[in-house]
């Protein structure tokens, strides 16, 4: 087991970061980052008490007690401790412990992570417009180096190296950018005029890379197709060998998996510009999620004129409605409040005048007009004044409505008999042609052209006969082409119905004389109030 693992599995190399005295920690670590950076590879704690001086330390640290931190860092196995023999002179100095420290790879792993941690921490969102250009002209490069007989191994490695850090800093920054897009919308103590200053910045910004991104991804998705058509598995075996170049023994298996490293890299460079079946390409993701910062933009300048204008917010509203909740004994109570928070009930004040009744009655307006542009619902003078309504008053006399009644008792009479009679023409059980027909009137030609549609709905392929029910199931039709490609024209009520020809015969399902018995219970029905349907009616 390694020295900076516990036996629970903890990384023991980290743990400086978070114990007491954990500036001094930090401090001698980055002093022995920095003598290794000047390949200074031991130092004395002289050496370390001098360069700790001019470390921001909330108090001075002097040799005696810096070598307690240096002895917990050594079992923590941050650093490694030695004898240090040098500079002995007398037997007394021989016999005193004297050491020299160095930097473990451990704890130069632990630094190196830790000031990677705060540099991502620090580092901006970008949506970097240069990458890109920089991207095609790489692409560019490595496709010459890819037509070449023989490429120049170092050119090719320090060209996909260049590609890959230029392609790892665009995709690190853009997902950092877009990760705090929603916090940087999210501006609830912005002063207006300078929310307004930023959103027109960060407008153009946005408009200004997706304009660069649309045109660059077609060109580098093109670039990638071309070089991986002139033998990208033979750079990247370049790449693969290049790394291993200085490497003091290098196995197969390290050739392999530096091979499949390279692969993976070129994978996701592809699978950024150039999208699968059901999976888009990242660049296009990507420009989806910048397009919609631009309405969410809008939506937070309109809240923050909503919270200028308005006495409280919404989220205000509903805790203090909670806790109204909270507070209620019962269920009942409880019920009382939601419906008077919510507006459960009848739009009781809404009690529409006679002159706005029969206004509707002779300008009728459908359901799908718009509030704008319909007609003004009158209210009571005195609700709109005071908010209450006035009183009943006396109460109007009951209308009569006995002439209504026998009025639309004859008028369904009369259409009954109608259908009746057309169902008498048409239903019966010859076969001709449409165009031998002859003229319908309008109850004839909606009967017709009820079972016509019928028999066209189950038609699949247009040299077939059909054979279909009306939709009250009283006729059935069977239509079959004539097949010599000739017209037909039907007169009717409405105009001329022309379409392809067909034969057609048309039979009554009950054929017991019930259409004419349905037409008294059809009165029966108008005259005890049953509303007139628009339409056909198919009596059986």
């Amino acid at each position: 087991m390694s020295n900076a693992t516990t036996s629970v599995g903890r990384l023991r190399g980290f743990a400086y970061v978070d114990a007491d005295k954990a500036a001094v920690y930090r401090a001698i670590m980055r002093v022995f980052t920095d003598a290794k950076a000047r390949f200074a590879l031991h130092l004395r704690p002289a050496e370390i008490v001098t360069a700790l001086a001019g470390a921001e330390l909330p108090e001075r640290v002097v040799a005696e007690e810096v070598e307690a931190p240096l002895a917990q860092l050594c079992e923590w196995g941050n650093l490694a401790k030695h004898p240090d023999t040098a500079d002995v002179t007398t037997v007394e100095e021989f016999y005193r412990p004297r050491f020299l420290f160095r930097l473990t790879p451990e704890g130069e792993a632990a630094e190196r992570a830790i000031a990677l941690y705060h540099e991502a921490l620090r580092q901006p969102g970008e949506l970097q417009t240069a990458a890109l250009s920089d991207i095609q002209a790489l692409l560019g490069e490595l496709e010459q180096l890819a037509a070449a007989a023989t490429p120049d191994d170092g050119k090719v490695h320090r060209t996909l190296q260049t590609l890959r850090a230029r392609f790892e800093e665009l995709t690190s920054k853009a997902q950092t950018f877009i990760s705090s897009l929603q916090r940087a919308i999210d501006l609830h103590g912005l002063a207006l005029e300078a929310f307004l200053a930023y959103k027109e910045k960060l407008i153009d910004y946005l408009e200004r890379f997706i304009g660069e991104l649309v045109i660059a991804s077609a060109d580098i998705a093109t670039l990638l197709v071309r070089i991986e058509a002139a033998s990208m598995e033979r750079l990247l075996d370049v790449a693969a060998r290049r790394d291993l170049a200085d490497a003091l023994q290098a196995t197969p298996d390290d050739h392999a998996a530096a091979g499949q490293l390279w692969r993976e890299r070129w994978a996701g460079l592809r699978s950024w510009f150039i999208g699968r079946p059901g999976s888009p390409a990242q660049a296009e993701v990507l420009r989806a999620r910048a397009r919609a910062a631009i309405p969410a933009l809008l939506a937070a300048l309109a809240g923050i004129n909503d919270r200028r204008v308005a006495r409280s917010d919404r989220s205000t509203d509903l805790r203090a409605l909670a806790r109204w909740f909270a507070e209620t004994d019962n269920d009942c109570e409880a019920h009382r409040l939601w419906r008077a928070a919510f507006g459960l009930s009848p739009a009781r004040h809404l009690r529409v005048d006679d002159a706005t009744l029969d206004e509707r009655d002779e300008h009728p307006v459908s359901a799908q007009t718009s509030w704008l542009q319909a007609p003004p619902l009158w209210i009571a003078p005195r609700l709109r004044r005071t908010g209450r309504q006035p009183g009943p008053g006396k109460p109007k006399t009951v209308i009569d409505r006995r002439r209504e009644k026998a009025l639309l008792a004859q008028a369904a009479v009369a259409e009954a008999r109608q259908i009746a009679e057309a169902q008498r023409r048409l239903a019966d059980g010859r076969r001709l042609r449409l165009s031998e027909i002859g003229r319908l009137d309008a109850a004839e030609f909606e009967l017709f052209l009820d079972l016509l549609g019928e028999a066209l709905a189950r038609k699949v392929r247009p040299s077939e006969a059909v054979e279909a029910a009306s939709s009250d199931g009283t006729l059935r039709i069977v239509l079959q082409p004539t097949g010599d490609g000739a017209g037909a024209e039907i007169e009717t009520g409405f105009g001329r119905f022309s379409g392809s020809d067909h034969y057609v015969e048309i039979h009554r399902v009950f054929d017991d004389g019930s259409c004419q018995k349905d037409v008294a219970p059809a009165s029966r029905n108008a005259t005890e109030g049953v509303p007139h349907r628009d339409g056909p009616i198919f009596v059986g």
